[in-house]
């Protein structure tokens, strides 16, 4: 098996109901974070990590995102026309940004079952998993110093952020112990969905970044639907830990729920703030309102 990791796959099936009524129509992942969608900053992040093919799961309702990433003629020769070079250039800056593929996941049966319908496209070689509604901001991208690791030690690496107190309730949270050559590494021995605080085995939460290797989609395959139907990719993860070594990461950055109604507010108002264009002139107005 290669140890290069090519390809990134994008989970983007879900039906968006906590953005309600915005997402009848318009995909979640087409949502606007400042002036991009939220899936082109995960395409960006996985580019920049050296990824040279881009997986997306799509399902109904989805032709937004591949409209977006494909080549508007109409809207360029428009730009060209009226000369806004500027413009002109992001326009075709998103239409060459990756080579992109689409699969369908013709029922909403899990996270676990959107990325095994990735499989075929996978192939027999390592690969990632990004989720879109988390937004990165880091110096060095998330995966890329996931990518790392993973060449480093030859195992699965789940990307992975400290939660303290009952929040922790809310994730996937690793079992294992800390990796005594570099504190950023936990050698995963298993994992627990959602547990109660008092259960959690660490504090260490498993967020929307994945490394690895083929060998999950034969354990999804195998993997039962859990009690509402759908077959979850930490399932698939946990059967993993028990053949090869798997890796928790705790990533240099700032992740963003942008899935969430007051993570994508977070968001906004932060990279907002981090723009040349709009930030000095943003911050004047926030000062304004007295908060």
């Amino acid at each position: 098996m290669s140890k290069h990791v090519r390809k990134a796959v994008f989970p983007a099936g879900g039906l968006g109901t906590r953005f309600l009524p915005a997402t009848k129509v318009i995909p979640k992942e087409m949502l606007a974070l400042v002036d991009k969608p939220i899936i082109q900053y995960g395409v960006e992040e996985a580019v920049a990590s050296g990824i040279e093919h881009i997986i997306i799961v799509t399902g109904r309702g989805k032709g937004a995102m591949e409209d977006h990433f494909d080549i508007s003629y109409e809207l360029d020769a428009t730009l060209e026309r009226k000369h806004k070079d500027e413009l002109l250039a992001v326009s075709r800056g998103v239409s060459s940004m990756a080579r992109i593929s689409y699969v369908r996941q013709k029922e909403p049966l899990g996270l676990g079952h959107a990325v095994w319908c990735a499989k075929d496209l996978v192939g027999d070689e390592p690969f990632a998993v990004i989720l879109p509604d988390d937004v990165i901001d880091a110096e060095t991208p998330c995966l890329k110093q996931m990518i790392g690791v993973f060449e480093e030690r030859g195992g699965s690496v789940l990307a992975t952020m400290t939660i303290e107190g009952p929040g922790i309730s809310a994730y996937g949270v690793l079992a294992g112990e800390q990796d005594p050559d570099n504190w950023r590494i936990y050698n995963c021995t298993g994992m627990v969905e959602k547990p109660k605080f008092e259960d959690a085995p660490s504090k260490l939460a498993i967020i929307g970044r994945y490394v690895l290797t083929p060998r999950v989609f034969e354990l999804l395959e195998k993997t039962k639907p859990g009690a509402i139907g759908e077959i979850q990719l930490t399932d698939g993860i946990k059967a993993l830990v028990q053949e090869e070594k798997v890796f928790g990461y705790t990533f240099e950055g700032k992740r963003y729920d942008a899935g969430d109604k007051f993570g994508m507010l977070q968001a906004t108002v932060e990279f907002a703030l981090k723009r040349a264009d709009l930030g000095p002139k943003f911050r004047e107005y926030l000062k304004g309102l007295g908060l």
